[in-house]
């Protein structure tokens, strides 16, 4: 059984490794593409944002508003080191979707500011990251997302074993970064 929420979100640093044609709800997803390696191929970024496009699924580029713009994609995702606001017009942004992500009160507040319509707020459960100890659980999480009129997505931690435990939590979707890396079966169930 899985867990049914409004959104999926799930973090690519390889496009090639993503096969969109079993994806059946498109209006359901969002990629997150962040590459900190190498060159990108600004042709095939396009091709795929173009593909997206088609089968209504939301394409969104990691800090780059220049790329972004350039391949036509849906959006800008904003991490949560990123303190700056973003120069977009009215009209660019009735268009053009800005996401981003937070770890505590003051960065909500930083990504309501910079105009980010949806925030991945992390870490719901518990990581092995190395210095990264802390996380909220389900009762902290909502606690800490009940005062805002933000859509919260819930990011970390999140594993097949502890997916049904979202049911109760106050968002209105769900982020994939390591887990989407290790077991890609879990995002296979999403299609």
């Amino acid at each position: 059984m899985f867990i049914k929420k409004d959104r999926y979100y799930i973090y690519l640093e390889n496009l090639r490794s993503i096969n969109t044609d079993s994806i059946k709800q498109g209006n359901k997803f969002n990629f997150i593409y962040r590459n900190h390696e190498k060159d990108e191929d600004i042709e095939y970024l396009i091709k795929f944002s173009k593909l997206c496009k088609k089968k209504n699924i939301k394409f969104f580029i990691y800090n780059d508003v220049a790329l972004a713009l350039k391949i036509d994609a849906s959006g800008i995702y904003l991490p949560a080191h990123n303190k700056n606001y973003l120069k977009i017009g009215a009209n660019l942004r009735k268009k053009f979707d800005i996401i981003g992500s937070a770890h505590n009160f003051k960065e909500i507040d930083q990504k309501k500011r910079q105009g980010c319509e949806s925030i991945l707020l992390s870490r719901i459960f518990k990581t092995n990251y190395k210095n990264k100890k802390s996380f909220y659980g389900p009762v902290k999480f909502n606690l800490l997302t009940r005062n805002y009129k933000s859509n919260f997505i819930a990011l970390g931690g999140i594993r097949s074993e502890n997916i049904k435990v979202l049911r109760i939590v106050n968002c209105k979707g769900i982020a994939f970064l390591s887990e989407a890396k290790k077991k890609p079966a879990i995002i296979r169930r999403l299609f």
